[in-house]
């Protein structure tokens, strides 16, 4: 059975609004970014209570912390980054989830990416190291310009890292925006699919900038993930990001109509292939 989950912030930046929206929509959980605009990752000791505390009023769950850890290049400073890591650890204990969506850092300018594996590693592995005894786990999203921006760049870093506290996120609309791949449930979720505990639905159609897709009208084989969802029995969250308003490198916009009609489509898919969820 699947959980479905969503990024409410992409519908209003009001927290309060976002919970009430994700609780109308029969959603039991939130990928926790924005709350009030602000990512979480900043918020001060109050506004965090605040937050816990809403979402204890609303029975909203957490899926992941959708932190921002490894969104930075490689020449930034490793050791504040790192603190903000171990600061976003807690705040996945503060909100009773096992999950931080990571990703794999930005080369430097004019830097091949290909260039820089043996560092992304290795500061992937310390960042597994430290969640040692945590009860909280990492998943690497894939996304366009950073080292894990292919199938087989994330299927490397998880078997080079080969810790159980690293695992991968799915998000084929990455493949369309990013690498004009068009069947990527085809070419780039068979390399993923052993390390992979968390799927991310956004759909894309080929040379858009700044717009998502409705589920299943874009090039991002969207029913064809479900189906092979069902068909290898997996168990975990599914989060919609429809970014069907605009989208960009921290976040997007979706209005209510458009989420709920995302939520809908993805739901018939589900029904369609025989995918439980809640």
């Amino acid at each position: 059975m699947i959980r479905f989950s969503g990024f409410a912030d992409e519908v209003t930046p009001d927290f309060k609004g976002q919970l009430e929206f994700l609780r109308s929509a029969g959603i039991r959980f939130i990928e926790l970014r924005f709350v009030d605009g602000t990512n979480v990752t900043q918020l001060d000791d109050e506004a965090l209570r605040r937050a816990r505390a809403l979402l204890d009023e609303y029975g909203i769950g957490v899926s992941a912390i959708a932190s921002p850890v490894g969104k930075v290049a490689l020449d930034a400073p490793f050791e504040p980054h790192f603190e903000l890591f171990l600061h976003t650890v807690e705040l996945a204990r503060l909100f009773g989830t096992k999950l931080i969506r990571v990703f794999s850092f930005y080369p430097p300018e004019g830097v091949d990416i290909d260039t820089c594996r043996d560092e992304v590693t290795a500061r992937l592995k310390r960042m597994a190291d430290a969640l040692e005894g945590s009860g909280v786990g990492m998943v690497h999203e894939n996304e366009s310009h950073i080292y894990g921006h292919s199938a087989e760049h994330c299927a490397d870093i998880a078997a080079t890292v080969a810790s159980p506290h690293l695992s991968l996120a799915y998000d084929p609309a990455n493949f369309v925006w990013g690498d004009n791949i068009t069947d990527n449930v085809e070419r780039c979720f068979p390399v993923m699919e052993p390390y992979v505990n968390h799927i991310h639905i956004k759909d894309w159609k080929l040379g858009s900038t700044d717009i998502g897709s409705l589920p299943g009208e874009g090039d991002g084989q969207i029913e064809m993930l479900v189906e092979r969802l069902a068909r290898i029995g997996y168990s975990g969250f599914v989060t919609l990001e429809p970014h069907m308003s605009s989208g960009g490198r921290f976040g997007g916009e979706t209005t209510p109509e458009q989420f709920l009609a995302a939520l809908e489509r993805v739901k018939a898919m589900c029904d369609k292939y025989s995918l439980v969820y809640e």
